[in-house]
């Protein structure tokens, strides 16, 4: 029977589990393109960390084929996702022997909806970067210009899904790290709402900051995605209320007329790059061209407290992993063992008190308040998703010898996407500009606490607006 890879690529995952369940290809046939692609691809790309073949190729998903993902092939991003027997390594050599003895929540529905997972994808240390590049498995690079950054940390899943090897993978974005590998790759990324998807057994969404979805080409599968794996998982610490409808219902109806809040200034004063705000200028025109209404806004709040998550409660939770990890292997952890960047951060936070600690938390909660006072005035906000281009391999590099380059180039990566991981609301990338030499330029599109009906719905209605299911990487041309 067989399938080109070519007729493989004009599919998104919805497509292709309806051609298995007509009986017009074999679960086999798509296991067979998807590894042939990504074993052709990796010596250039550097997408895969770990390769689970075999596992695949006697999957009992290979020959069940009612499920609503059933026989689509899959890949799992190198961290938090645990598989019994799967190495799993966080792109830190730390964890380089680490091998999970449990099943994630998350991973267990995949499965019950019919994906056949083959194998995980890179990731920096401790997914600590916009870039997916580290000493363990070196850059990850994309596919539209194999000398830029795939962004991170969900670089290598992006790239898995921008060269065509799968048609959606998992990720996680704690600050950004579904939102900018799918800006820089050309392709939609949606942070659902804090708790929307499962973190458990043995994690806890890392206090409420981050998210595990995938990545996608196409909103509907980004939609029906959620739906098979939405839900609280036992003993979860945080909950988000089932919706009224399917996501992939809400997704398919055409959205009311919304109030859209247009914001241009980075939340930390960044320069932004005239590409990043010539595709804004091009979205809010569409979304004012679809009938809604587009507000240009100016949202403040203090971006100072903001920044103190990210240089004191995630390196204590870093560190916690490490004295963990120590324990457990009987072999003490070293600075340097780990990036320049990460070890920084981590001997920055070795004399943080519980009450600062505490204090931070605190700190994060008033910015939250601050910032929803302004933006829930709005159904939707419109803003660059990140206020770079993808930047060349290297600057973005956690051991980037010039840290005050990385520094300044990760402060414009997540000027406009950690805001929502505090906050805990859904965020979505959406490819729709591409620079003059073809580089793709993401847009994102942020609703209310808990309304990805909404925000799937809006993108719906602009990708059918302004589609970008066709633009193929030049190293797929």
């Amino acid at each position: 029977m067989g399938i080109t890879h070519e007729r493989y690529r004009s599919c998104d995952a919805i497509d292709l589990a309806g051609l298995v369940r007509q009986g017009d290809v074999l679960t086999e046939d798509l296991l067979e393109v998807a590894t042939s692609a990504a074993l052709q691809l990796q010596p250039r790309l550097n997408a895969i960390a770990h390769w689970q073949l075999e596992a695949a190729r006697h999957d009992p998903n290979l020959v069940a084929t009612q499920g609503p993902l059933s026989g689509i092939p899959f890949l799992l991003k190198d961290i938090t996702t645990h598989v019994v027997g799967w190495p799993m390594t966080s792109g830190s050599a730390v964890y380089r022997d680490f091998v999970s003895t449990v099943d994630s929540t998350i991973v267990e529905r995949y499965r019950a909806a019919g994906l056949v997972v083959f194998g995980r994808t890179t990731t920096p240390e401790f997914g600590y970067a916009a870039t997916t590049e580290s000493r363990l498995f070196g850059p990850t690079r994309n596919p539209w210009d194999l000398q830029l950054s795939a962004g991170g940390s969900s670089g290598g899943a992006a790239v898995a899904v921008a060269a065509g090897i799968v048609p959606a993978a998992q990720g996680g974005d704690s600050g950004g790290s579904l939102r900018i590998p799918a800006a820089f790759c050309g392709l939609y990324g949606l942070k659902p709402t804090r708790a929307r998807t499962p973190a458990g057994p043995y994690h806890g969404s890392f206090l409420g900051f981050s998210s595990a979805h995938v990545i996608t080409r196409s909103v509907r599968d980004s939609a029906l995605f959620l739906d098979v794996a939405s839900g609280p998982d036992v003993g979860a610490p945080y909950f988000a209320e089932r919706p009224e409808v399917s996501f992939l219902k809400a997704a398919g109806r055409r959205p009311r007329r919304i109030r859209i809040a247009v914001q241009r200034r980075a939340y930390d004063d960044s320069v932004v790059d005239a590409d990043c705000l010539e595709a804004l200028e091009g979205a809010a025109a569409l979304c004012l061209g679809l009938g809604h209404e587009v507000v240009d806004v100016d949202f403040r709040f203090d971006h100072r407290k903001l920044r103190s998550l990210y240089f004191l409660v995630w390196p204590t939770l870093v560190r916690l992993a490490l004295d963990q990890r120590a324990a457990a292997t009987g072999r003490p952890w070293h600075p340097d063992d780990l990036e320049t960047y990460v070890a920084r951060l981590v001997e920055g936070v070795r004399d943080v008190s519980a009450l600062a600690f505490a204090q931070a938390l605190e700190d994060i909660n008033a910015v939250a308040r601050e910032f929803r006072l302004q933006s829930d005035a709005f159904d939707a906000v419109l803003s660059p998703t990140t206020a770079l281009v993808a930047p060349r391999i290297g600057v973005l590099d956690p051991s980037n010898p010039d840290q005050d380059e990385l520094d300044m180039a990760l402060s414009r990566a997540v000027a406009f996407t950690q805001i929502y991981n505090v906050t805990g609301q859904p965020a979505a990338s959406l490819p729709l500009h591409w620079t003059s030499r073809g580089i793709p330029v993401g847009v994102q599109l942020a609703t209310r606490y808990g309304d990805e009906a909404l925000l799937l719905q809006i993108s719906r209605q602009i990708e059918e607006a302004m589609p970008w299911f066709h633009r193929v990487p030049a190293l797929l041309a």
